[in-house]
């Protein structure tokens, strides 16, 4: 039983006492609450040792569990009794304390007895490491409703780089936290003077949500601004934003297969003559069980004699003398010169036998469908239609949720291929590049392999070195290749489903914690760093910018105008203005 004369103290408000009932120690203690006074999980709590001859040692930790019992009854009935009056017990309280720092580190358990204080300003800031990050991001509020931070060293690589974030598809808003916590390194300072130059690439796969980073949300209310000026934020859009997405399927025109957003929006696609030029074949062939195929040889094969005979011809290529102009008309071709005895082996190879080359044709074939949009013959290959951050906007958002599965692996594959390869000939980490992809476990599978996923390994085990930050999500870590999980310094969870919530991916979480993400409502993730041996439970605020089209506010116009529009004088005629011209 803990006294009355606990609940205060000369140095800030005190809880209880350490208990003398449990083993205390110095990793994990139990304290028993004061009348009076109350912890909840995530709470932070400190408490001293004194030891002879030495100066005290502080030891703080965070409450992981909470219990509440009669002491006084022997039997489950006698709660009844004690509830009527007519058997005495009393009621305490008793919370769980996982040690997060010890100051200075010597290892000895509190004391029992030793009062134990709620943890406050610069108490609170010590025990969750705070005050050691020399560069901190926001990332939202504890439980006490205080900011928390992430070490900005093992975000943009000083220390560690990439943030996997795991939970159930709608219910976890893996999205929502991504972009926020993009926002708050771009606007927090934390980048220093590098915050202009750094970029973002992100991946649309789902609706239009992500298509209004630049416009204010409508619902945003004075709570929630007051919010972000708490985490040191203004609570405003993306400054810069650039919009991509790919050609309305069979327009000639090249019109962005957008429906919300009217303007700001540029089409992306390749030539022909860019498509086998760089070899892209093989992001035609994503998917992790191609890589295990023998036809991947017939792959690389015809990738090769692209690359080497495939000339430029107004507009498509040139093989041979013949002319293709889309890529339906180069599926063809090649596959009547892999069904050709004659040019089989020059294609292909001599030691390739036809039911290989047949299981190539199939499918390639089939990506007629899927890719025709996206590899052009008809469009200008002088107009703007390359995907390059260097060049575009602070924030470049690429639309796939209009594509086919295929389509949206070869956009994926292709365009990180062409960034990473980019960092790579600059040498340089800076200006810093952060990618954010969703869905991680279809790109990169625990199983098999292929040429996204062997970028998507690349990123993670060299990016930190080039500045490429990946900012992957998934709804389940379990089925994402290892090696991209483990070389995440930053793991956030959200809502888990149960079976999800016990795999082994999941071990950084205490037992409570593990209990919680299946309750855990939209808005809440529990965040691992390196720097704080617990997981924090943050919220963080609600969108400044609009996250679907009906929240869109109305869009700064130096936003409005697209690439295409910049450098085509023709692109607003008659002397109208661009609100004037009808979509």
């Amino acid at each position: 039983m803990v006294h009355d004369e606990a609940v205060v103290d000369e140095t800030g408000e005190a809880v209880g006492r350490v208990l003398g009932t449990a083993d205390a120690t110095p990793l994990q203690f139990w304290t028993a609450v004061a009348p009076g006074s109350y912890l909840q999980l995530d709470d932070v709590v400190v408490t001293k040792r004194e030891l002879p001859g030495r100066e005290p040692v502080t030891i703080a930790g965070v409450v992981t569990q909470v219990r509440a019992r009669h002491e006084g009854a022997q039997f489950d009935s006698d709660v009844f009794a004690i509830a009527d009056g007519t058997l005495p017990a009393l009621v305490q309280e008793a919370a769980e304390i996982t040690t997060t720092r010890i100051d200075p580190e010597l290892y000895v358990p509190p004391s029992p007895g030793a009062l134990v204080r709620r943890a406050t300003g610069d108490l609170r800031a010590a025990a969750l490491h705070f005050d050691r990050m020399e560069k901190r991001v926001p990332m939202g509020t504890g439980r006490d409703g205080l900011p928390a931070y992430l070490n900005a060293d093992f975000l943009d690589g000083s220390r560690g780089a990439h943030v996997s974030i795991s939970g159930i598809s709608g219910v976890a808003t893996k999205t929502s936290f991504a972009t926020f916590l993009l926002y708050s390194v771009f606007r927090s300072g934390v980048l220093g003077g590098d915050a202009i130059n750094a970029k973002a690439l992100i991946f649309n796969v789902k609706g239009e949500d992500l298509l209004f980073l630049d416009h204010p949300n409508a619902r945003l209310d004075d709570a929630t601004t007051a919010r972000y000026a708490e985490l040191g934020l203004p609570a405003t859009p993306f400054p810069d934003v650039r919009v991509y997405a790919p050609p309305r399927a069979k327009d000639s025109s090249g019109t962005p297969d957008v429906s919300s957003r009217l303007a700001g929006v540029d089409s992306f696609y390749w030539t022909l003559a860019e498509f086998c030029e760089s070899r892209l074949l093989p992001y035609v062939f994503a998917d992790a069980d191609d890589e295990r195929q023998q036809y991947t040889m017939v792959v690389h094969a015809v990738t090769a004699h692209l690359a080497r005979h495939a000339q430029p011809a107004d507009g498509g290529i040139g093989i041979d003398g013949t002319r293709l102009g889309s890529y339906p008309d180069l599926v063809d071709y090649v596959v009547a010169r892999l069904t050709d005895e004659e040019t089989r082996g020059t294609w292909a190879g001599s030691a390739v036998n036809t039911g290989t080359v047949n299981a190539f044709a199939r499918r390639l074939i089939a990506s007629k469908k899927d890719l025709a949009r996206l590899i052009r013959g008809d469009l200008a290959a002088r107009r703007p239609h390359a995907i390059n951050t260097a060049e575009s906007a602070q924030v470049t958002v690429v639309d796939l949720h209009n594509l086919p599965d295929r389509a949206q692996r070869f956009v994926v594959g292709v365009t990180l291929k062409a960034e990473f390869e980019r960092k790579e000939k600059a040498g340089s980490a800076k200006p810093l590049l952060f990618v954010v992809l969703d869905e991680l476990n279809k790109y990169a599978p625990r199983e098999g392999s292929s040429p996204i996923k062997e970028v998507l390994l690349d990123i993670a085990e060299r990016g930190r070195s080039l500045g490429v930050i990946l900012i992957g999500a998934q709804q389940t870590a379990s089925e994402v290749e290892r090696r991209i999980v483990t070389n995440s310094a930053i793991r956030v969870v959200g809502r888990l489903d149960p079976a999800e919530a016990s795999r082994p991916e999941y071990g950084f979480l205490p037992a409570a914690q593990r209990q919680r993400v299946l309750l855990a409502k939209p808005g809440t993730m529990f965040v691992s760093q390196p720097d704080i041996p617990v997981p924090l439970c943050v919220e963080f605020p609600f969108p400044a910018w609009a996250t679907r089209p009906s929240e869109a506010g109305q869009a700064p116009s130096a936003t409005l105008r697209s690439i295409v529009q910049s450098a085509d004088p023709f692109a607003v005629v008659g002397g109208r203005s661009e609100d004037e011209i009808p979509f």
